[in-house]
């Protein structure tokens, strides 16, 4: 019979020692890095998790399109979105931000109850917005350097601050993994959910493949936005742009926009002719 062992003691400690230190330094927004010193490694990575993704990932998210429509699609990710509303309480409440706090509660109950276990969104309709959250963002909020830039196995990007969020919200806030670590199942139904979550929200992204596909780098491409969507989940949508700038890079010696643009118009040329065909399912 397969058991949940919690997580080390040691990462324990060291997660917790992180907050402390976070806390101690006062609620400041820590400065975006603009540097990639693990390239080498994280591109490596990043072509194992390509290979990985059209190996499996992928043919299973377009079978999962076909035998479904977009209405079950969508109530399948209303459900997924709304089950994880408390790691976005957790966190609100940890960044000292009891209004957010009060109102992502409030979209929780309303979808739980009124949506019929969250696959409706009546919430959004009653002036209820999804705004989310997580231990990551909240590391930044109390002045948590981001760190080096990471791409992990099967995970995909993150940073040496925003890695912390997979333990800490994954082992205290995250409902499926509560309900996974504190009942015991003989055939691993536990992983039934999690599977059917990582086949949906990649069967999101095959509509938005062609932006990645499109782009000279792809590794860069997904980095990059990997940090703008951070940033403004960080900045609540609004990030300032003197940040936006440093992240690109914009800021450092010999930045050349121009020479970006003939790159990617370079690249664009040379594969006009080999792109893949968009999938009709």
């Amino acid at each position: 019979m397969p058991t949940h062992s919690p997580l080390p003691s040691s990462l324990l400690r060291r997660g917790l020692a992180l907050l402390a230190v976070a806390l101690l330094a006062g609620c400041a927004i820590a400065p975006p890095r603009t540097d990639d010193p693990l390239k080498k490694v994280n591109r490596k990575v990043y072509a194992f998790n390509d290979t990985l993704d059209k190996a499996v990932l992928r043919p299973a998210a377009v079978g999962y399109r076909k035998v479904t429509n977009p209405p079950v699609r969508r109530s399948v990710n209303n459900f997924f979105t709304n089950i994880q509303m408390p790691i976005t309480v957790a966190n609100d409440l940890l960044q000292a931000r009891p209004s957010e706090a009060l109102g992502s509660t409030g979209r929780f109950l309303i979808n739980l109850t009124v949506g019929v276990g969250g696959i409706f969104d009546p919430a959004t309709k009653l002036g209820l917005p999804l705004q989310t959250t997580d231990f990551g963002i909240t590391l930044a909020r109390w002045g948590v350097p981001e760190g080096d830039f990471l791409m992990l196995p099967l995970l995909g990007p993150s940073t040496m601050r925003d890695v912390w969020h997979y333990p800490v919200d994954g082992y205290f806030f995250d409902p499926l993994s509560l309900i996974a670590k504190n009942h015991a199942f003989n055939y691993g139904q536990y992983y039934l959910p999690q599977v059917l979550y990582v086949v949906s929200m990649r069967s999101q992204l095959i509509d938005a493949e062609g932006f990645l596909q499109s782009a000279y780098d792809p590794y860069a491409f997904l980095r990059d936005a990997y940090r703008q969507r951070r940033l403004y989940m960080l900045y609540d949508g609004n990030p300032p742009a003197d940040v936006i700038e440093k992240m690109q890079g914009v800021d450092q010696p010999g930045f050349d926009p121009d020479e970006l643009l003939q790159q990617q118009k370079q690249w664009e040329q040379q594969h006009a002719t080999s792109k893949p065909a968009p999938t009709k399912s």
